[in-house]
């Protein structure tokens, strides 16, 4: 993944401002965060919403005193392209985890997909998933999870603004989707498939936009690690 130590003896790095990365698949958040930290010798960077490393697409990071809009700048709605997989279950709703159970799916039909997401439209509830940094009694429901516990779950109102199926390959059906912070979109796929039937998860997801950021105006791993602290301070958004 690449994600080596640089040896480096740059400056420390006194700007603030905002960095727009197309984080990889496999890296954390958190990955993202250490790379362009330790990279350019900044002595604080945070970010903007987690995304799951199966996940790609858009993360904001904060540098400098722009991380006092943390908070801000998180409750920003949010906006996904992804596929979803009808007749499996996995333990994490999405590819990464334990497959728990495996149905028939062949019954599925696009409409029938589409009045599901008409459902699923608008103000709803949903439980976060055990592999989630929700808490529960000050534990992250994740470090629960790898000790094999589950615990129950408050439902959380969320609001989706907008879902669409793009493309129809069943059991397969890529989809656009806007909401509100704190939506699990792999617990969308797999309450979708639960209503359908067949069970779901999520097969692949891009985060394409968070609040007023775009994905096509954020930067690559790639790029970044040719660049110098200069560079950086071009690439950075004023906040």
């Amino acid at each position: 993944m690449g994600r080596r130590r640089e040896n480096h003896h740059l400056p420390p790095f006194e700007h603030s401002g905002i960095l727009l990365v197309d984080k990889p698949k496999t890296w954390t958040s958190h990955d993202v965060v250490n790379f362009v930290r330790r990279r350019f010798n900044v002595k604080k960077v945070g970010h903007c919403g987690t995304l799951d490393p199966a996940a790609t697409g858009l993360l904001v990071l904060l540098l400098g005193k722009a991380t006092k809009s943390s908070q801000t700048l998180s409750r920003s709605d949010k906006a996904y392209a992804g596929t979803m997989l009808f007749g499996v279950e996995t333990d994490s709703q999405d590819m990464d985890g334990e497959v728990t159970a495996e149905k028939d799916a062949s019954f599925v039909t696009e409409e029938m997909v589409e009045k599901a997401f008409a459902d699923f439209t608008g103000e709803i509830e949903q439980i976060p998933p055990m592999v989630s940094a929700v808490k529960k009694n000050g534990k992250k429901l994740y470090e629960l999870a790898r000790k094999g516990e589950t615990v129950e779950r408050e439902p959380r109102k969320i609001t989706i603004h907008r879902f669409e199926a793009t493309k129809f390959h069943l059991p397969k059906v890529d989809f656009d989707v806007e909401c509100s912070k704190g939506a699990y979109i792999r617990t969308l796929a797999a309450d979708i498939g639960g209503k359908l039937g067949c069970g779901g998860v999520l097969f692949s997801l891009a985060r394409t936009a968070s609040g007023e950021f775009k994905l096509e105006n954020a930067r690559s791993v790639e790029d970044i690690r040719d660049w110098t602290q200069d560079d950086l301070l071009q690439a950075l958004v004023a906040f």
